[in-house]
């Protein structure tokens, strides 16, 4: 198995972990198996976005179709070719952030990836702006990524990421993971959270609402009312708290996502 710590030190050997790439290789067998067994489709191929040293790849070929795994660094990627032979890994040393997914968008894919802070939130989003039939996202992020990700109405965690993600998809926090089962271990610790998509998308809809969404949440410590001042007229606002019966005292973050719908229809399609 490549998730242990035995293996992770000799195959370094005087090679350091890139802080750049945010590397933390995984040193813990349960807890790829767990993860690699939740995320996949022994049908469908899986695309692994940053597979490092390997330890997740290799529980991934294990319940996948095939797996297409991303990886920017040259190091890595030298790794991997001398230690995962399975010619149903495909390997490709590319920035994913770069990569044409068209290429994907004749068949049903899942996607798996343990993602350093520094591009969780722009790797996420090329794959929920993208096109494609991916039946299930299962990401390993910084726990309070997680947490904002999957945060309730009402909640400190609360905002228009928060709203815009469930929107689109069913989040589920699946479990925390202890910084002390990486290696170098983190300052803090990770979750693993899934995606399954809800919607059947529209996308020229979703850009003007997730929009007006970000909008009223621009200052958040103001009132509703305040922000939406600073984008609709007033007899725009005073429809929204009449039609749907809100408090001028009502803060963006104790508006649930229905309710954030149904503002929007009220200015837009009312």
């Amino acid at each position: 198995m490549i998730a242990n710590i035995n293996y992770v030190k000799k195959v370094l050997g005087d090679n350091k972990a890139k802080k750049k790439f945010g590397q933390n290789f995984l040193i813990d067998e349960n807890i790829v198996e767990k993860i690699g067994k939740n995320a996949c489709d022994k049908e469908l191929r899986t695309i692994e976005i940053g597979p490092g040293l390997g330890a997740l790849s290799e529980i991934l070929l294990k319940y996948s179709k095939c797996v297409d795994a991303y990886e920017i660094d040259k190091d890595m990627i030298d790794i991997l070719n001398e230690t995962i032979k399975d010619e149903k890994f495909n390997l490709f040393y590319e920035d994913f952030l770069k990569t044409d997914l068209d290429k994907y968008k004749n068949e049903e894919i899942r996607i798996c990836a343990n993602l350093p802070y520094y591009v969780t939130t722009p790797i996420l989003f090329k794959i929920f702006n993208s096109n494609l039939n991916v039946s299930k996202i299962t990401v390993m992020v910084q726990k309070e990524v997680a947490e904002r990700f999957n945060a309730k109405v009402n909640t400190k965690d609360y905002a228009a990421l928060s709203i815009i993600v469930q929107y689109l998809y069913d989040v589920k926090y699946e479990m925390t993971v202890s910084k002390n089962v990486f290696y170098p271990s983190p300052q803090v610790d990770s979750a693993v959270i899934s995606f399954s998509p809800k919607i059947k998308r529209n996308f020229e809809y979703e850009k003007r609402l997730f929009e007006f969404i970000e909008n009223c949440f621009r200052k958040r410590r103001k009132t509703l009312n305040n922000n939406l001042k600073d984008f609709l007229d007033d007899k725009q606002i005073n429809k929204i708290y009449e039609t749907l019966n809100l408090s001028l005292n009502i803060r963006a973050q104790e508006i649930d996502l229905e309710t954030f719908i149904k503002m929007y229809e009220v200015v837009h399609e009312g």
